[in-house]
């Protein structure tokens, strides 16, 4: 399969006015080993930035803490200014080294965060702008209302969570309009079904992060793999072809560091499966979870 064009995947409007493309891309692997510093290859990490509009990948999800920093600097220097690319990136885990991941969601800290992704990103109001985590030792209400803020002053167009279940949802939808949900989700881990229903049923992008994982679906000769060779794909494609298929909502973000990797993931919009092979899928996904 040689065609790659996001637009295939289909169409999403964010918060009801930001249309993109629903395949999109993780801009996480474009960092180090741990997430940490710059890229083993800062070249690559160029060409596949710049290969993505080439794409039809208008949607980039990126986020403060990956390098930390490197990731949205990246982003800025080589696609600033945009055009019709819509950004998102988070705030709300910090770094002490690579791998090391820990909440801070203190209002004070999270407003400076957004100041300085705009900063790096090279823009003058976010996108998309998503709590990467709920810091379970700051009231919940107040990330909430700093958030709302940052919405009031025109410093955010659209707000989003990360990592939640749907009555924390709910609690921040009384502060300010839940536009998007970024969840660990994909063929084998399906712990936020209710989750990715009440966005359905909400008109809230869902954003799966990890969306390529097939565990062992994989393994030679299995049912996976007889649906893998029918389409002449890979299972990275197959398991993005289902998640885009799930839902209407769905935004998966698979992330590379290199363009032809880039350019393999967005072929998976291309390919329609049927519906008894989503039903087969599912199936074998849900036994493996």
């Amino acid at each position: 399969m040689t065609q790659a064009d996001a637009s295939l995947s289909g169409q999403f409007a964010i918060g009801g006015d930001l249309t993109v493309n629903r395949l999109g891309f993780g801009a996480m692997r474009i960092t180090g080993k741990g997430i940490w510093g710059e890229p083993a290859d800062a070249e690559e990490a160029v060409r596949t930035l710049k290969r993505l509009p080439e794409l039809g990948v208008d949607f980039i999800d990126t986020a403060d803490s990956y390098g930390p920093e490197v990731s949205e600097r990246l982003i800025g220097q080589v696609l600033a200014p945009y055009g019709k690319t819509v950004l998102a990136t988070k705030a709300g885990l910090v770094r002490t080294g690579p791998d090391q991941w820990h909440q801070v969601g203190r209002p004070e800290y999270l407003r400076q965060e957004v100041h300085m992704s705009m900063r790096r990103l090279k823009v003058e109001r976010i996108d998309l702008w998503q709590l990467h985590r709920i810091d379970s030792q700051v009231p919940a209400s107040e990330q909430f209302d700093a958030i709302a803020s940052f919405i009031k002053e025109g410093l955010i167009r659209h707000a989003g969570l990360s990592e939640v279940g749907v009555d924390e949802i709910k609690a921040a939808q009384k502060y300010f309009p839940v536009a998007t949900v970024q969840n660990r989700y994909n063929l084998t881990n399906r712990a936020s079904e209710a989750v990715l229903d009440y966005c359905e049923a909400n008109s809230i992008g869902f954003i799966p992060w990890s969306p390529l994982a097939a565990g062992s679906l994989t393994q030679p000769g299995s049912a996976f793999d007889a649906i893998v060779k029918k389409y002449e794909a890979t299972a990275g494609q197959i398991a993005l072809a289902w998640t885009l298929k799930r839902s209407k909502v769905m935004l998966p973000i698979p992330g590379t560091g290199k363009a032809a990797h880039a350019e393999e993931n967005v072929a998976a919009a291309a390919i329609k499966l049927s519906d008894e092979d989503f039903v087969t899928l599912d199936r074998l996904g849900r036994a493996a979870a």
